[in-house]
């Protein structure tokens, strides 16, 4: 999404769940050998953010270690601190210091596997935000968090209002300047005073949903998670199956997708099928472009992409060859194809049917790459939406 950042609430303590938590930040308990926020970035990053900040507070160190300075899906990630605990809503204040956007705000102990991209879309001109709302089935008294309605798209409090705050919203940022400088929380105190004003609007989805917050949640969460992000995946080199490969494609006016390419990608989609690209980009090494160029254009090529529906859920790329020009680039590494640490790394942070996934390629290097990584290979063909209804 144009110009638009994810910020994750990541600050709390899990006092309901710290008997579990092995005195670790809430987000950072792991399910099936990954961490909960790892989980919440890949739901998140396919959407193309300008940006990742997570707002870090107790125990931040250990958050700060596995993610500040990262680059994923080509998207950097930046902690912030907080000095003291702040609440959900006085966590905000940290964002008063950088050059934030309009941002997608996420609660870091719940998933809510919607299209942001729709929900930043809802908010008209004249609204300060949109909330995703999810059904209520337990009608609870906690009025600030539950009975919420919607009426005319304005988001309401009714007493027997059948909606959940879902904890994903979009704000624009002008929104910090209405923060007080002080402890509060978002959903008691700041959000009430806006949707009282009429100044929010409420889009209900009913996609998958999970609190871990509380132990009665926690218990059910791993075979949840397992069951729902599971996924079989295809993997894609770039050049030469994507787009037409003319050597060193890093410019816009270069880059032309090749036959049947979105309408297979969109048919990948449709059958839940995770997409990852890997691709050797020896150019950078060789010194023909940057780095900053590769992101650029791939920066592009996923937001040209979720104009259609299709998402990437990471890219994984090598900007190393052992004859490059640039030295710190010049070497020879499992990294780069027929190498398949590009893989590794994306199995070490998706859970993935290997049964069922696939790779595409156009170089002997790239069936050495799925060899190696125990997955099926197969040789670009002329029409891509062809080849992907023959292989699923």
């Amino acid at each position: 999404m144009k110009n638009i950042d994810l910020v994750i609430l990541a600050g709390g303590k899990g006092s309901r769940i710290k008997e579990y938590l092995g005195n670790k930040p809430k987000p950072m308990i792991k399910f099936n050998n990954i961490h909960f926020l790892q989980y919440l970035i890949n739901s998140l990053s396919k959407f193309s953010f300008n940006k990742i900040y997570i707002l870090a507070g107790f125990k931040h160190k250990i958050i700060f270690n596995q993610f500040h300075n990262k680059i994923f899906n080509l998207t950097k990630i930046k902690c912030l601190k907080e000095k003291n605990l702040m609440g959900t809503g006085g966590a905000l204040l940290n964002l008063k210091k950088e050059k934030v956007n309009d941002f997608v705000l996420v609660n870091g102990d719940t998933i809510f596997d919607i299209n942001v991209n729709n929900l930043v879309k809802s908010c008209g001109k004249k609204k300060l935000g949109s909330v995703a709302l999810v059904s209520n089935k337990k009608n609870t008294n906690n009025y600030k968090l539950h009975n919420l309605s919607v009426k005319n798209n304005n988001l309401i409090y009714q007493k027997k209002g059948t909606l959940m705050n879902g904890g994903v919203y979009f704000f624009k940022k002008k929104i910090l300047n209405l923060i007080p400088k002080k402890k509060f929380s978002l959903e008691s105190h700041f959000l009430p005073k806006l949707i009282n004003k009429k100044l929010l609007i409420g889009k209900v989805y009913k996609d998958f949903f999970l609190d871990i917050g509380t132990p009665k949640y926690l218990k059910v969460s791993e075979k949840k998670l397992k069951h729902y992000f599971k996924k079989p995946a295809a993997f894609l080199d770039r050049d030469g199956v994507i787009n037409h490969d003319f050597g060193y494609v890093y410019k816009q006016k270069d880059f032309k997708f090749k036959k049947g390419v979105i309408e297979g990608l969109k048919y990948l989609s449709e059958k839940n099928y995770l997409i990852f690209l890997v691709t050797n980009q020896a150019g950078i090494a060789k010194g023909i472009f940057k780095v900053e160029d590769f992101f650029e254009l791939q920066s592009y090529i996923s937001k040209k992409l979720l104009k259609y529906n299709v998402m990437i859920n990471d890219v994984q790329y090598s900007p190393y060859h052992p004859k490059g020009r640039i030295i710190k680039f010049r070497k020879k590494t499992n990294l780069r194809k027929p190498g398949n640490q590009m893989i590794k790394n994306i199995f070490n942070k998706f859970l993935i049917d290997k049964k069922k996934s696939f790779m595409i390629g156009d170089k002997i290097s790239d069936k050495k790459c799925a060899n190696k990584s125990d997955i099926k290979f197969y040789y670009n063909e002329i029409n891509f939406k062809n080849l992907i209804k023959k292989i699923t």
